[in-house]
């Protein structure tokens, strides 16, 4: 990543991409109470990309890591082959599940890391949890969830996997269950622990499940006393901005996402457009107009798909570069 965009600085680029965001599918097993997904795209619920559309995509971005998200990935009948193609390419992966289909699907992905060496290396299981087993069971809207992801989890570490959690925070989160989950996923000795705020967005539904900008502040100066407990993967900078200790502007070109319409524009949540292309995307959106202050359904998102690359970007003072260089160590 760090030759990638020094190569794309010394190129003059201005904006580039660090993250493709590839939804081959929008199908998916759970309804969760915080996803739009599943009303934005309730037409094309049953509607898949192609492989070659897949890797095409990979392609004209040009990232050096995908996200393979969605719906729910391991429903997509190619993601093994498609992974295989994508690893070949030289790329990372976080291939991002709700963890349900897991264990049936593993066997699969074990006999491709016996025919590709970069499957272990490169791979990186992304499971998504919310809470510890009442609460997420609850939010993901299906009983005995929980237990099937932390089983999923038990079986990719065994196997010799690179495994990190996702975690999202809503308003009736409590710090104390974080902590408790926290334990547990060392327990398991997960490689790293995402946690970030979620965002309220029209196709949510009901808003009131989430949190404003300032409470989202509140939320993690609590969260960053206790961070020694955390193996967190949020980087120095983004944890100032997530805490209300600096600004930053939304870099969601950094983060593009590919879906079965296309080219999702403005970003990952908001969709004013779908462009056929992925130059058209970054050419002819309007990126001057999103972002707290310029957009208000922006006004209280501190997403991680738009900010984190930004911290990583944009965080160029000597003391961030350092805090970065010692966080990556670390």
């Amino acid at each position: 990543m760090t030759c990638y965009m020094l190569r794309q600085k010394l190129l003059g680029s201005s904006r580039f991409p660090l993250v493709l965001m590839l939804e081959p599918l929008h199908a998916c097993n759970l309804h969760c109470s915080g996803c739009g997904r599943i009303r934005e795209y309730a037409e094309t619920m049953h509607q898949h990309l192609t492989l070659d559309e897949c890797l095409n995509s990979v392609a004209e971005c040009g990232a050096p890591i995908v996200s393979l998200c969605g719906g729910e990935p391991l429903l997509y009948s190619e993601i093994v082959e498609l992974t295989d193609q994508i690893l070949r390419l030289g790329k990372h992966i976080y291939l991002c599940t709700n963890g349900q289909l897991l264990t049936k699907r593993f066997d699969d992905f074990v006999q491709l890391a016996r025919q590709n060496r970069r499957t272990r290396k490169q791979l990186y299981w992304n499971i998504h949890l919310d809470g510890m087993k009442t609460t997420h069971d609850a939010i993901v809207e299906k009983s005995g969830a929980f237990d099937n992801a932390v089983e999923g989890i038990t079986v990719a570490k065994k196997a010799g996997f690179y495994v990190y959690t996702n975690t999202t925070l809503y308003k009736k989160t409590e710090i104390a269950e974080l902590v408790e989950l926290s334990r547990l996923l060392n327990d398991l000795d997960i490689d790293g622990m995402m946690i970030a705020p979620g965002y309220g967005y029209e196709q949510v539904g009901d808003e009131s499940f989430f949190l404003s900008r300032n409470e989202i502040h509140e939320k993690f100066r609590v969260l960053r006393k206790m961070s020694h407990q955390f193996r967190l993967t949020m980087t120095p900078v983004y944890s100032d901005f997530l805490c209300g200790e600096r600004s930053l502007p939304c870099a969601a070109w950094a983060n593009p996402t590919r879906n079965i319409l296309g080219w999702k524009s403005p970003c990952y949540l908001i969709t004013d457009k779908h462009y056929s292309t992925y130059r058209e995307y970054l050419q002819q959106t309007d990126w001057s107009r999103i972002g707290h202050g310029n957009d208000p359904r922006c006004e209280h998102c501190m997403m991680h798909c738009g900010f984190e690359p930004a911290a990583i970007l944009f965080g160029n003072k000597f003391r961030d570069l350092i805090r970065l260089a010692l966080w990556q160590f670390r």
